[in-house]
């Protein structure tokens, strides 16, 4: 099968998602007759309950999680739910697996968080030999190695909070066949106060994370980029912020720099679904047309 990746997706958190079965029907299919392709789901589990409300509520609609969590989550009932919803639906679910982060494994599990890359590979393995293919997920990578293995042992990459240096970067790594989908912040606002007021608290979690962190500096941030909530600079090099116009320069920055899809995630001043920026956007990207950018091909 062969899983078709336009050029821009959508990212949100599932915690944003309503719980009730017909709220989801409803949005899900709200999200497809937008024009939307592919939605990424921020925080998803293994038992993919909520993938599996989406893609049973529309017919063409492809979700990505973003991530699984290699510590919290079981191998055993990924391979069951994913089975059961590739043979569904086949070709329309997507697997970001990744590392996640010390502070917030170690709270969890009470696990030491140490040698993220080992682990991944170990968690890949896994996957292996429970039958679920390395063409069916991609890898949270940002950094080289981690960059190298997603070329060597997924279809390709999902990137979290870069900025299109990065993708170029990620591009090289990856090389020409990798599937590479970072995700783009963006704030339909064009007060320069407003906006960055708005990225700021969107940002603040991230800031305190290493893996975070240490890539902006790879970047070339400086630990006064990321004090106080983040500079200026640091802001609008990871938040897309203004009119459309100045939104899709930055989205066709990425493009150029090698993604083949953009996973857009709208940030408003609130925690609910953006459904009133979902409809500008679209308009205003003229999502409508199914035109299909890219593919990977196997999944």
């Amino acid at each position: 099968m062969t899983m078709n990746v336009a050029r821009i997706g959508l990212w949100m958190s599932a915690r944003q998602w309503p719980h009730g079965t017909a709220e989801r029907r409803d949005t899900a299919q709200e999200l497809a007759e937008l024009g939307y392709d592919m939605v990424w789901l921020g925080g998803a589990t293994a038992d993919l309950e909520l993938p599996a409300a989406l893609l049973e509520s529309t017919e063409r609609l492809c979700v990505g999680t973003g991530i699984l969590n290699i510590w919290t989550e079981s191998v055993d009932l990924l391979a069951d739910t994913y089975g059961m919803l590739e043979k569904a639906h086949p070709g329309r679910l997507l697997l970001g697996v990744g590392a996640g982060h010390a502070r917030m494994v170690e709270s969890v599990t009470g696990r030491r968080y140490r040698r993220p890359l080992g682990a991944v590979i170990s968690y890949l393995e896994a996957l292996d030999a429970v039958g679920i293919p390395a063409s069916a997920r991609v890898l949270a990578a940002l950094g080289p190695r981690m960059l190298g293995l997603a070329a060597r042992r997924s279809a390709g990459a999902h990137p979290y909070l870069v900025t299109p240096e990065h993708t170029r970067m990620a591009r090289e790594i990856l090389g020409p066949g990798a599937l590479l989908a970072p995700e783009q912040k963006i704030v339909l606002e064009t007060d320069p106060a407003r906006a960055r007021a708005i990225g700021r608290a969107a940002l603040s979690i991230y800031l305190e994370l290493p893996n975070y962190t240490n890539n902006l500096r790879r970047l070339g941030f400086t630990d006064a980029d990321l004090a106080a909530g983040g500079s200026d600079r640091l802001v609008d090099a990871l938040i897309a912020w203004g009119d459309l116009d100045s939104i899709r320069t930055r989205l066709e920055e990425h493009c150029a720099a090698g993604a083949d899809q953009v996973a857009v995630q709208i940030l408003t001043d609130n925690k609910q679904l953006p459904r009133a920026q979902w409809r500008i956007f679209a308009a205003g990207l003229d999502l409508r047309p199914p035109a299909v950018a890219g593919a990977v091909s196997g999944i």
